[in-house]
């Protein structure tokens, strides 16, 4: 079977478990469920494939989604945080020790292998560096996607049977359909989406396609050139397109492997989830920011998904991403730095 074919099953079969999840009540239905649905697939060797080459189209979509969020109070609480970030720093060298042991006792690799599995974000950025460094490419690369399945699906299920919050998205924000926008807003969009991608990669920014749309939209929600988000059809296919692409990721592997490394990404992640709880209530006090927030913030999942899951439980999503922007850019400069000193 050629690759459209497989692409184009992995695809449906996510839209019909997103269309499930999304039933059942599942946080973040449309991005979860393909996930979880493709994953499946994946460890039986069925005949899907990644649809990669549709990822760039629709993270700028999710990034002017995240920017229609931000408003003018969530720009002037931008000192408030200031306490977040401080806590930031152990957490993030704690959560990277426990990840370390988990792939160094536990699972045996090698002291590069483990180190690059181990840090806690910039899944593209370890997965070089580690190879760089001789790090087994392969390991590294399934225990960060381990990482992102663990921490997405876990962090639904604490917000709702531990903080009892629930997905609010929906009523929140109500649907958008094709017809609310005007030529004017579908202009603006579009070219927050189309220009933000140069001018996050002129700026230099993590994740240019997502953050720079996200920074153009931020900014034309902001003076008003547009007050609408993207329409909730555009929203749902660009999730159900991340969600199988991340389920997609283990193709390849052997049910073996795949069942080994997720095992590893279970204890890791699950050893990085208690540290973010216990970062996330001394935090939370200190700051009197809601410890759901707070969680969030610390949760060490994908920018993009955790942002999505922010929006998905009516957390403020300026205050998430930023958290994790700030997130990957310490792993990134830090993680080179302390692997020369060790």
């Amino acid at each position: 079977m050629t690759n459209a074919p497989r692409i184009v099953l992995a695809l449906m079969v996510g839209a019909a478990a997103g269309w499930t999840a999304n039933r059942l009540g599942m946080p973040l239905p449309w991005m979860l469920g393909p996930m979880i649905a493709n994953t499946l697939l994946s460890i039986l060797k069925a005949p899907v494939a990644a649809p990669a080459g549709l990822r760039p189209f629709v993270i700028p979509v999710i990034g002017v989604l995240l920017g229609s969020t931000i408003s003018a109070e969530i720009l002037g609480r931008l000192g408030e945080w200031a306490l977040t970030v401080a806590v930031m720093l152990p957490f993030l060298a704690v959560a990277a020790a426990g990840s370390y042991l988990v792939y160094r006792r536990i699972g045996g690799y090698d002291p590069v292998t483990a180190y690059f599995s181990a840090m806690p974000g910039g899944l593209n950025e370890m997965l070089i560096m580690g190879a760089a460094s001789g790090g087994v490419e392969k390991r590294i690369a399934l225990a960060h996607a381990s990482r992102i399945l663990v921490v997405i699906s876990f962090v639904g299920l604490f917000y709702g049977l531990v903080l009892d919050v629930r997905s609010s998205s929906g009523a929140a924000r109500g649907w958008v359909a094709l017809s609310t926008l005007s030529p004017q807003d579908w202009a603006w969009l579009g070219g927050c989406a189309l220009v933000g991608i140069p001018v996050g990669r002129f700026l230099r920014l993590p994740a240019p396609v997502m953050l720079g749309p996200m920074l153009l939209s931020g900014i034309a929600h902001l003076l008003y050139l547009v007050e609408v988000a993207p329409p909730s059809l555009l929203v749902i296919a660009a999730q159900i397109v991340l969600g199988t692409v991340i389920g997609c990721r283990f193709l390849g592997a052997s049910a073996r492997e795949i069942g080994r490394d997720i095992w590893l990404g279970l204890w890791s992640s699950s050893a990085m989830l208690l540290v973010a709880v216990g970062f996330a209530f001394v935090t939370a006090t200190l700051t009197e920011t809601p410890v759901s927030q707070v969680f969030l913030a610390y949760s060490p999942g994908g920018l993009t998904e955790m942002s999505l899951l922010a929006l998905a439980m009516g957390q403020d999503v300026a205050y998430v991403s930023i958290m994790h922007l700030l997130r990957i850019l310490i792993v990134i400069v830090a993680a080179p730095m302390v692997f020369r000193r060790r």
